[in-house]
């Protein structure tokens, strides 16, 4: 667990790190993440450190138990007025150990996938640690689609990570670095392009 935490926090360190270098207008470009602005996308991280088991039940109440509703309030209750305002809540929280009733590892899905969403629009390229990489796209790929993972969509392929030595699943095959087929299974579609088989059309 204490590995796991510490993964999480060099992950938010880092982003932290790449925001500070950001301007008001590149704060302000889409994300990854559908249409979540940089911005909205730190603000959700904020929301995400500081949930809890018994707070998620609370805001799920309130956002009449719609995920996307409740995802939605919380970047609305944590979005600063500034992109300034918004990095200093996110410095401190960046050591929380906070977590809703989900396996650990969904905290380090967060970051390295929100990390990305952020990323690469930018043109920012960050090293991930391989096993951070790894434990996320482990992770994903047993996790079933209704709890944000991506089992069902996996079933009929084989992931092979060219960077990383796991492969998961059997079927025709799809290959490529492990964070690009960690983002391609998390529904960022971009990340498509970096990989090669012949399962590729069963992730589009």
């Amino acid at each position: 667990m204490n590995a796991v935490w510490s993964m999480v926090h060099a992950e938010r360190a880092a982003l932290i790190d790449d925001l500070t270098h950001l301007t008001d207008d590149q704060w302000a470009l889409p994300s990854l993440c559908g249409d979540w602005t940089v911005h909205d996308v730190a603000a959700h991280l904020i929301n995400n450190a500081k949930t809890t088991r018994l707070g998620i039940v609370r805001n799920m109440v309130r956002a009449r138990f719609d995920f996307d509703r409740q995802n939605a309030q919380g970047v609305e209750r944590e979005r600063g007025a500034t992109p300034q305002q918004t990095l200093a809540r996110l410095q401190q929280v960046a050591n929380y150990t906070s977590t809703p009733p989900a396996p650990l590892d969904s905290r380090l899905v967060e970051e390295v996938v929100h990390g990305e969403d952020i990323r690469r629009p930018q043109g920012i390229n960050r090293m991930y640690p391989s096993e951070a990489v790894v434990r996320s796209l482990q992770y994903q790929a047993r996790t079933p689609v209704s709890l944000g993972g991506a089992k069902q969509l996996i079933a009929p392929v084989r992931l092979r990570a060219t960077d990383a030595d796991v492969s998961i699943g059997d079927g025709p095959e799809v290959c490529g670095p492990a964070l690009s087929l960690l983002l391609a299974i998390s529904g960022r579609k971009s990340a498509l392009g970096d990989l090669d088989g012949p399962g590729v059309p069963a992730l589009e």
